[in-house]
């Protein structure tokens, strides 16, 4: 579990070609200083697996799933990467409850640079946009955000400057996609929604 409060802004530094799925070694000395075999972290909000260790690098196997379901499969050496590692048990929670489990992939829109911060536009990729909602919260590569607005296709941000300097939403350009993982507790509200049992609709038995 993470808290989309990214800790390091890292760097792809080899990718190597499995079939189907791909091995990165990327480099990220804060994330590494702890980090062992098995252990998790996510990159670019995709929670990834540590193979090996080394020299403030570390490299993880990214399966055919990751990389149809994310932006990570368009990534190749010198890429920047937003690194964080899992939130620890009775630690502070700065953003929001992220599962690093990517629903999609999102195209930014448009930048609009306020005095002090920047709006982004993001579209929304098929069937996301239930989830999103005003005020509500959401991971964009790996950051834990706040919805400024929100359309059915669409949604805005507002990026600070530490924002825009420690993380890669700085650098991103319209045109540019970016992994997209909404509140999971929307998802579990749906469903058990949709599958009440019988009889327990609102305002049934009421006096």
């Amino acid at each position: 579990m993470f808290t989309g409060i990214v800790e390091e802004l890292g760097e792809v530094v080899a990718v190597e070609k499995l079939g189907d799925s791909s091995r990165f070694r990327l480099r990220g000395p804060v994330v590494t200083e702890d980090a062992k075999h098995g252990d998790s972290i996510a990159v670019n909000g995709v929670c990834l697996t540590v193979v090996e260790t080394a020299d403030g690098e570390f490299t993880a196997d990214v399966m055919a799933e990751s990389l149809n379901r994310s932006s990570l499969g368009a990534l190749g050496p010198g890429s920047r990467v937003n690194l964080e590692r899992p939130m620890a048990l009775g630690g502070r929670l700065g953003g929001h409850l992220v599962q690093g489990h990517v629903d999609g992939t999102g195209t930014i829109l448009e930048r609009r640079p306020a005095e002090h911060w920047e709006i982004v536009k993001v579209a929304l990729p098929d069937g996301l946009g239930r989830y999103v909602v005003e005020k509500g919260s959401i991971t964009v590569d790996g950051v834990s955000l706040t919805v400024v607005e929100a359309g059915d296709d669409w949604f805005t941000i507002s990026l600070i400057p530490t924002t825009l300097d420690l993380t890669t939403l700085g650098l991103k350009q319209p045109g540019d996609p970016v992994n997209l993982e909404v509140d999971v507790l929307a998802k579990y509200v749906e469903r058990l929604m949709g599958q009440r049992p019988a009889g327990t609709g609102a305002g049934e038995g009421a006096a």
